[in-house]
């Protein structure tokens, strides 16, 4: 009797093993491609990776972490862009960027991402993750934003975080951002003046301290001299702007703080804890805006004119 009832039981539970389908799922877990392909929130992600020759890649052993942009996600970008989705997967080089661009070599789970620091995708550029409230945010090289709305979908290669924007690499160098933003506009035009333009839109990668116009406006004023007079005086120009320029990519997380920062020009400023920037003459700027992410750098916006050692 109760050797017939062990054996119904062991019946019931393979059967219920198999409907849950546990038994495969544990044998053969899915990658990350497959876990976009059976969840109908990612299809056009998952037609996408399939479009772009890049399932092979990601079927890999990885590991891989993927910010994995949802349908809707996906159909706002085709808004912001004005084009069909025909028309996007149309153009492959394009779309095998942008996919690269979600790909982080390495397995991240959210409680793992190095808030606020430059990460870099297989596809090459970067992207910051910040959490200014509940939700992990992230910052891309256009400086849109994207917020992860579901973390950690393990898979067999590495792991999933879902976002509710496409992300897009960087289309603007440092001086073309900067160009981009009227409250630059006499930096620009200093910056074009002393030739360093070319310099400035090289691969880099710089950290660019940006003084605002009104910045300028008061330097003349501290100085007694007239804008044309700055600008003319190149060798002056060239070495108060390189002041302003640092020969690597530092994030406001990863600024150090009431240390010498050594730059292109070859002396050194010190940033506070406040954010408050020390030049070589004691005077202080403030950083009023930080994190502007271009495709060689990242620019800081400061309230005042630095100027090197007398």
């Amino acid at each position: 009797m109760f050797r017939w009832i062990k054996e119904i039981v062991g019946i019931l539970l393979i059967a219920s093993v198999t409907a849950c389908g546990g038994g495969d799922d544990d044998d053969h877990p899915r990658n990350v491609v497959q876990v976009a392909q059976n969840d109908a929130r990612f299809s056009i992600l998952a037609e996408a990776i399939q479009t772009a020759g890049l399932t092979d890649t990601l079927t890999g052993p990885g590991p891989f972490t993927v910010l994995a942009p949802t349908n809707d996600a996906f159909s706002a970008l085709l808004a912001e862009l004005g084009v069909t989705k025909d028309q996007l997967f149309g153009n492959r080089a394009l779309l095998t960027a942008v996919l690269k661009y979600h790909v982080v070599s390495g397995n991240v789970p959210s409680s793992q991402v190095p808030l606020g620091k430059a990460i870099t995708p297989v596809g090459g550029g970067f992207f910051k993750v910040d959490k200014p409230g509940a939700d992990l945010v992230v910052t891309d090289g256009r400086n849109r934003t994207s917020r992860i709305v579901l973390i950690d979908v393990a898979a067999s290669n590495g792991v999933i975080h879902a976002i509710d924007k496409v992300l897009l690499p960087a289309d603007k160098n440092v001086v073309q951002t900067a160009a981009a933003n009227p409250d630059f506009s006499i930096l620009v035009e200093a910056v074009t003046s002393a030739g360093l333009a070319d310099t400035l839109s090289a691969p880099g990668p710089f950290t660019v301290f940006a003084p605002t116009n009104a910045a300028f406006a008061a330097l003349l004023n501290e100085l007694g001299l007239t804008k044309d007079q700055l600008l003319a005086d190149k060798a002056l120009l060239t070495k108060v702007l390189a002041y302003h320029v640092v020969p690597a990519l530092v994030l406001k997380a990863e600024v150090p703080v009431n240390t010498p920062i050594k730059t292109v020009e070859g002396e050194t400023f010190e940033v506070s804890s406040t954010l408050t920037v020390a030049d070589r003459r004691g005077r202080k700027a403030n950083i009023t805006a930080t994190d502007i992410l271009a495709s060689n750098g990242v620019i800081h916006v400061i309230d005042k004119v630095l100027l090197p050692a007398p």
